[in-house]
């Protein structure tokens, strides 16, 4: 079923057609990006039992199985990008997916902490290629504005997952063992491949392919690495989302250890989450009017001054939920409007590449993500002070990172399609 260009522009989304209805195709690509999510958040409650399960040694230790399997999506999107770009989307994707739900299956079947490390680090490559033509689908079919817009209402449904997902997780873990917050990954996947299979068709032409080898997928990197707006991007997001991620390994031991809320811990996750979702719906509303550039940059110097002024409440009045938890809450949100906004700048420029290209950047937004989201999250030591220097930290750092590449001018309409 086609979308009518009335849809469309209801949608605000100009572009003759889509492939499916724009609901379902918004709802499609969110559940593809939600398997992602759901490998991270669902067990989430189920981190200190599997520290106990496993006798770790410190409860840091319990991190590992979130930057294992990050650590696993990371590389291997440089692999799919070409792969995708050469062979097509659907072939690639519905294999992922398979993988996927196999490796959530044999998360169940761990007999060590390491093998569960190992088998989460293979779960993550899987979830890589998924990642990665989800957002080329996008890109094949539009670029710009719309599509800094649809990713934006992407993220709005994706958004949902994080909500639910800790909360799925810990009513799983009321009926069953801990093992099933991994088995809710495999019929997820199950049910997406299904979905694919029978509703997406394959939005890359043939005669849009160019063939795969070493000297044409070092052709491709080079001319995302050599192309400015891109790169710059790229590196932009990898370090903001470094503290998206020192957020995600911690929150359990935040709420738990520091606030006294380990029972409630998926209501206070859940609350982030809605931030999060709310500020990328209205990404949505705004980014065609206002611009990407003048949107994504204002909101980050809005993340910086509120993380400063959370650091600076909890040295002097104390580290109280009631203070902590709207300023954080607000400094998360702001994620919705820098993310989807740096994606669609640093891939505007490649064109027929875009399989290479969001596979460049999913490897900066995860890898370089999670090494700078381990360097805080690790620090965790009964308060909340490392993450938020983290988040001042990293956020500065990003600021610098756009100034660079913006050549000292912030708030531009370059973007304009």
């Amino acid at each position: 079923m086609q979308s009518t260009p009335d849809t469309l522009e209801a949608a605000g989304i100009v572009r003759p057609t889509l492939p499916l209805p724009v609901w379902e195709f918004v709802v499609m690509i969110a559940g593809m990006m939600a398997l992602n999510a759901l490998a991270i958040d669902t067990m989430l409650p189920a981190l200190p039992d599997i520290a106990q399960s496993y006798n770790l040694q410190s409860a840091n230790d319990q991190q590992l199985v979130i930057f294992a399997y990050v650590l696993g999506f990371g590389a291997p999107q440089l692999v799919f990008g070409p792969v995708s770009d050469s062979f097509g989307r659907k072939k690639i994707v519905l294999a992922c997916v398979v993988a996927y739900s196999v490796m959530g299956f044999a998360c169940m079947a761990a007999t060590s902490f390491n093998m569960l490390l190992a088998i989460r680090f293979l779960q993550g490559i899987a979830a890589s290629g998924i990642r990665v033509i989800a957002v080329s689908v996008v890109r094949d079919l539009m670029g710009g504005r719309a599509m800094a817009r649809l990713m934006s209402l992407v993220m709005t449904v994706f958004m949902v997952v994080p909500i639910l997902a800790p909360v799925l997780g810990q009513g799983v873990m009321y009926v069953a063992p801990w093992g099933w917050t991994f088995g809710m990954l495999g019929l997820a996947g199950m049910a997406m491949f299904t979905w694919i299979a029978i509703r997406l068709p394959e939005t890359l032409p043939e005669e849009n392919r160019p063939p795969l080898n070493f000297v044409g997928s070092f052709k491709a990197y080079r001319q995302v690495i050599m192309t400015p707006v891109t790169i710059g991007y790229m590196c932009a997001s990898g370090v903001i989302f470094g503290a998206l991620f020192s957020y995600v390994a911690s929150s359990q031991q935040v709420f738990a250890d520091v606030f006294g809320m380990e029972e409630t811990f998926v209501l206070w996750f859940a609350g982030i989450a809605g931030a999060l979702s709310v500020s990328n719906f209205m990404n949505s509303r705004i980014v065609e009017r206002i611009g990407m550039r003048r949107v994504s940059h204002t909101v980050l110097l809005g993340f910086i001054v509120l993380a400063i002024t959370n650091a600076l409440v909890m040295a002097f009045v104390g580290e109280k939920l009631a203070f902590f938890y709207p300023l954080f809450a607000l400094t998360f949100a702001c994620f919705g409007m820098i993310g989807a906004n740096f994606s669609a700048l640093a891939m505007e420029p490649l064109g027929k590449i875009a399989g290479t290209g969001s596979a460049a950047y999913g490897f900066m937004t995860t890898t370089v993500a999670s090494f700078f989201g381990w360097m805080v999250a690790s620090r965790f030591d009964g308060s909340v002070v490392p993450l938020l220097e983290g988040y001042v930290g990293l956020g500065l750092l990003c600021l610098v990172i756009v100034l660079v590449t913006e050549r000292g001018k912030l708030f531009g309409s370059r973007d304009d399609p």
